[in-house]
């Protein structure tokens, strides 16, 4: 089945077995109130399964793990601490949402560095059991003031469907100057398979005022496909941290109202309705 195509979990099967694969596609932002502005472009992201990060690193002569190189992987830009590990920082997060045991697999969906930079405006952490069930998703958001936060979000009865997961959050982290706090994040989550797709809409009371979605087929991590990314995506990274501030000036023309950044909140959060603990426990 063509991935375009893919509308259920069981039709986009189970997460891949490799301990790292690609997803190439689209991100799509569109502002819808109180004027329309639309942008999309493309990109490639990295699925690690955080417990083989050695067999990652023998995946590909290009791809770097925890060094320098062309394209790398670093769990450093991922953890709260230094020297924790990112399998440390998954437990840790998912004991304070009330998980009892640590989850059997975790995958992580990150943009790579690039020629030694880049910046994740929202890293996705996946958390499995052993039948291979999705049991909890992390959220690991940052703005460009440095500051950072991760919505822990444990699968609840009534949030999986056949179609995938829907999960709502009250927005506590400030990250565009141009939209107020306290706003409903509505995550819709297709997770990865053949392909993924992680869709935002973004709402105050019923309103909605935001759609972000990311939708990315899967290909293997080879040598001749990191290759062609960076051919077609050479400045991918530096791109995506360019086009936040190009789309910022944009809706700052286009007359937005820029929201004073508040105080951050703690490190994460682990349960709705803004009612938070630190993830420091």
């Amino acid at each position: 089945m063509r991935p375009d195509r893919i509308t259920t979990m069981a039709e986009n099967g189970l997460p891949p077995d490799a301990a790292g694969t690609l997803y190439a596609g689209n991100v799509m932002h569109q502002r819808l109130t109180p004027f329309g502005h639309r942008f999309s472009y493309t990109v490639f992201s990295l699925l690690v399964d955080i417990d083989r990060l050695d067999d990652l690193a023998r995946m590909s002569r290009l791809l770097s793990v925890n060094r320098p190189g062309i394209l790398s992987f670093r769990e450093g830009d991922h953890v709260e601490e230094d020297g924790e590990t990112l399998r440390q920082f998954a437990d840790r997060l998912l004991a304070c949402a009330g998980l009892e045991k640590p989850a059997a697999r975790v995958l992580l969906l990150a943009y790579p560095r690039m020629f030694g930079y880049v910046f994740n405006p929202l890293a996705t952490y996946f958390a499995y059991d052993a039948e291979d069930s999705l049991i909890a998703i992390i959220y690991a958001v940052r703005n460009t003031f440095g500051e950072r936060h991760s919505y822990v979000a444990p699968v609840l009865p009534g949030e999986k469907s056949p179609a995938g997961i829907r999960q709502t959050r009250t927005k506590i982290f400030h990250v565009s100057p141009f939209m107020e706090m306290g706003l409903r994040y509505h995550f819709r989550i297709l997770p990865p398979g053949k392909t993924v797709r992680v869709r935002i809409h973004e709402t105050t009371g019923n309103e909605p005022l935001l759609a972000a979605t990311f939708n990315a087929d899967a290909a293997p991590l080879t040598d001749r496909n990191l290759a062609s990314y960076l051919l077609k995506f050479p400045f991918m990274t530096l791109k995506v941290i360019g086009g936040i501030h190009w789309e910022a000036l944009k809706l700052f023309l286009k007359g937005a109202r820029f929201h004073k950044s508040p105080p951050p909140p703690p490190l994460a959060s682990f349960c709705d309705e803004g009612v938070h603990r630190s993830s420091r426990m």
